[in-house]
């Protein structure tokens, strides 16, 4: 149990949530952080779906590393996560049919998120499953932690409601002069808060300033 949970699986698992976060410091999968941000809910849906995929194409594909030629191992990483992704597209339109909607080509475009292939192909061909899975899930959330923030923000300022639930167009609220602004239902806006955070993580860790 001790080996499972030993201060490099750790460290595996917590990097990406902080500070080797896969999109304020690795700058990868920013297209679908401002493209499914604008409401929460598909932003915690696809952040939980990116998660389930990279953690278990990892697994997959470490416990196939030995195996596979390698000239031809993007193509078989890319046949795992097209598998994993249509099982999860599958469940969304079965159970959560209005999200799936919402994030329309979002969840097929996760075969080419760059997180995902870069983790298969830096991480899962090198270490064994248990690793592995720890850093798919660690990178997962880690991405899954961004779009929350940033649809956090967007929604709740751009529609003045979380999660579909009224929290800022009450008269009371209305009367002080707050008007929602529709700009931060834009791409762009997504851009500029992910932007924020990123100032904000290297102005407080200096180690992460370029030099």
């Amino acid at each position: 149990m001790g080996q499972l949970f030993s201060k490099r699986n750790k460290e595996v698992f917590s990097a990406p949530l902080g500070m080797d976060n896969p999109v304020t410091v690795q700058v990868l999968g920013i297209c679908s952080a401002l493209a499914v941000t604008a409401k929460l809910e598909p932003a915690i849906v696809m952040g939980l779906s990116v998660t389930v995929i990279t953690a278990f194409s990892n697994v997959v594909i470490s416990l196939l590393r030995k195996t596979i030629p390698n000239r031809i191992r993007i193509i078989v990483q890319l046949v795992v996560v097209a598998a994993l992704v249509t099982i999860v597209s599958e469940i969304l339109k079965a159970f959560a049919y209005d999200v799936s909607v919402q994030l329309s080509v979002y969840v097929g475009l996760i075969i080419t998120n760059c997180i995902l292939m870069g983790r298969l192909e830096a991480f899962a061909m090198q270490n064994g499953p248990w690793e592995s899975f720890l850093d798919g899930l660690g990178n997962g959330l880690g991405y899954a932690k961004i779009l929350v923030i940033v649809a956090f923000f967007r929604e709740l300022l751009g529609s003045g409601t979380l999660l579909g639930f009224n929290i800022l167009n009450y008269a009371p609220i209305q009367n002080t002069g707050y008007v929602n602004n529709g700009l931060m239902l834009m791409p762009p806006m997504a851009l500029i808060i992910v932007a924020c955070i990123i100032w904000y993580q290297r102005a407080r860790h200096k180690e992460l300033q370029e030099k």
